[in-house]
């Protein structure tokens, strides 16, 4: 603004270690009455030459055209999936800021304010394109492929790496090994595409982390081996089971999703819960993949590493009214009511649901404590745990240097609490599901200047926490680079509406709130365009649908490509 004001000229500075901005001034005449446009071209060019070329490239390119084309090209992909519902603000969230974000941020730039690597994250782009497989599956399909091609022979993977040079982190995250084989499961299951596990794929090498060692930084190199990606996911999954505590449960390591639990299993005894769980959901889906593969060896063997791992979560994993988050090396409980601090962790509660394998009672039971303990109606937020670490003589890890109350230490994590949304509208909680997913829209948390002044961040993308400490409570943390954006996309589009593709036909399973009387859609996929209408019917005792007029008992259709269809799903009252 002091050039603009004052008319003086920039300094021409470049400098690392200040706090710099970019800024280009032009001096320009106007005639009276005229008027001036100016083209500015910003580039990232690894030469003069490649510059230069770059320029010309793009000044003999109309700028019109192209903002035409911009804006058909996101159109294209955004209309996939238009809802009208009676939330307007879930509406604008659905039908472009959701999807916008996952796409631009997470997977094409990998970059944001408050992390700027354009790294990826074995773990994170995985999810991230699993929640646009409507849209667009080539997206996941190659994701998948790229992180299998981040394997070690040994099963283990980088936990991040440098696209351009391959640089990355080898670790003791314990939960990486299995996101492989989760995600091409929900791939296969959503598309049918099984000639991806026939893909052929290379792995890297470089040295094995040394006892006591943590993770290490370094380039590896590209394995003159390779194996199918069916086996870089089984090789994945024979790992996480050898890593097994003596009761069953998994080992926590060096940290499961939570990396701020860095330092509960960092002598190998530690256990997790939450990667039971998750482990024991993916090791189901993953052996019916295996069994259509043939390998009845691995079939056998994690259908029995199954039977112990469930045992093990319902005999030692449970507290009483919740499930425990897992327990630190020497034994000590963790998420547990005998914890002085971090006492109930959600992801131990809604994953017991969404393994599909928890007891149904005591998932009831866990999910109800959960929703007192953490649901917070105050603030909107829906806690990850409490209380957060603060006093306790127990080093979980860095979680506990981040102030009580601010990120995963105790406020919301808002990937976690999308888990926790999908897992009441699993259960039938309808209500209690679009309360707590209306908590996550940000939207929501900035409907008057007040709102606004508090929360001080974007209302239109996600945050990946919300705090919940007594002087700051309510106000939005890291934005627009985090995960939580696809997944609160998920938790709207297929366990709220109930949207969802399977192979070649499109499921219909919505579980609305109480007070919706139904809603709209208009879909684009599968080659076809479906108007969809959702509504109550006081006859209906099950989903029912209404193709072209034409009544069905299925709750799902195969549209033809070309076609326009018109679509009534019928739901009970």
């Amino acid at each position: 603004p002091h050039a603009v004001l004052s008319g003086a000229g920039l300094s021409g500075r470049v400098e690392a270690g200040d706090d710099p901005c970019a800024a280009i001034a032009r001096d320009i005449d106007i005639a009276a009455g005229g008027d001036v446009t100016l083209l500015w071209l910003l580039g990232d060019a690894a030469s003069p030459g490649e510059a230069s070329a770059l320029v010309q490239t793009h000044r003999s390119r109309d700028f019109d055209q192209r903002l035409a084309d911009n804006q058909r090209t996101w159109r294209g992909f955004l209309d996939t999936i238009q809802v009208e519902t009676p939330d307007k603000a879930l509406d604008a969230m659905v039908n472009h800021w959701l999807p916008y974000q996952s796409l631009a941020c997470r997977i094409r730039a990998r970059s944001a304010f408050y992390q700027a690597s354009g790294a990826f994250g074995f773990r994170d782009q995985l999810q991230d394109t699993l929640a646009l497989l409507a849209h667009d599956p080539r997206l996941a399909r190659d994701q998948i492929l790229n992180a299998a091609r981040r394997q070690f022979p040994e099963g283990d993977v980088q936990h991040w790496w440098l696209p351009r040079t391959e640089a990355g982190v080898r670790t003791m995250i314990s939960d990486d090994v299995v996101w492989l084989a989760h995600a091409t499961a929900r791939y296969l299951l959503v598309t049918g595409d099984t000639a991806i596990l026939k893909e052929q794929l290379p792995f890297i090498e470089g040295q094995p982390l040394g006892e006591g060692e943590h993770d290490a930084f370094f380039i590896p190199e590209i394995s003159k081996k390779t194996a199918s990606l069916y086996d870089h996911c089984a090789r994945a999954l024979d790992l996480a089971v050898k890593r097994s505590s003596p009761a069953g449960l998994p080992l926590i390591l060096g940290g499961d999703w939570n990396d701020g639990m860095n330092r509960v299993g960092e002598h190998g005894k530690g256990e997790s819960v939450w990667l039971g769980w998750f482990l024991l959901k993916t090791l189901g889906d993953f052996a019916a993949v295996a069994k259509a593969e043939r390998d009845a060896k691995r079939v056998q063997a994690w259908t029995k590493h199954a039977e112990v791992l469930k045992r093990a979560l319902e005999s030692t994993a449970w507290d009483g009214e919740w499930y425990r988050r897992g327990s630190f090396d020497d034994g000590t409980p963790l998420g547990s009511r005998k914890s002085d601090e971090c006492k109930i962790d959600s992801i131990a509660q809604s994953w017991s649901v969404l393994s599909g394998e928890g007891d149904p009672a005591r998932s009831t039971t866990a999910m109800g404590q959960a929703m007192k303990a953490l649901v917070d109606d105050e603030l909107n937020i829906v806690k990850l745990f409490t209380p957060p670490f603060s006093k306790t003589e127990k080093d979980p890890g860095y979680i506990k240097s981040y102030p009580p109350g601010v990120r995963e230490n105790g406020g919301q994590y808002t990937h976690a609490a999308t888990w926790f949304v999908i897992a009441l509208a699993e259960m039938g909680r309808t209500d209690d599901a679009y309360r707590c997913l209306s908590m996550l829209n940000p939207v929501n948390h900035a409907l008057d200047e007040a709102a606004a002044e508090r929360y001080r961040v974007e209302p239109y993308v996600v945050a990946a926490d919300v705090y919940s400490g007594q002087d700051k409570g309510g106000r939005g943390g890291w934005t627009w680079y985090t995960g939580s954006a696809g997944w609160l996309y998920r938790a709207a589009v297929e366990s709220i509406l109930g949207i969802e593709r399977r192979g070649q036909r499109i499921q219909f399973t919505p579980r609305l709130p109480s007070h919706w009387d139904g809603y709209s859609a208009t879909l684009k996929m599968l080659g076809a365009e479906i108007k969809v209408r959702v509504v109550r019917d006081k006859k209906a005792r099950a989903i029912s649908l209404e193709v072209n007029g034409t009544k069905t008992k299925s709750s799902s259709f195969e549209p033809k490509a070309g076609d326009n269809a018109e679509v009534v799903v019928r739901i009970p009252t």
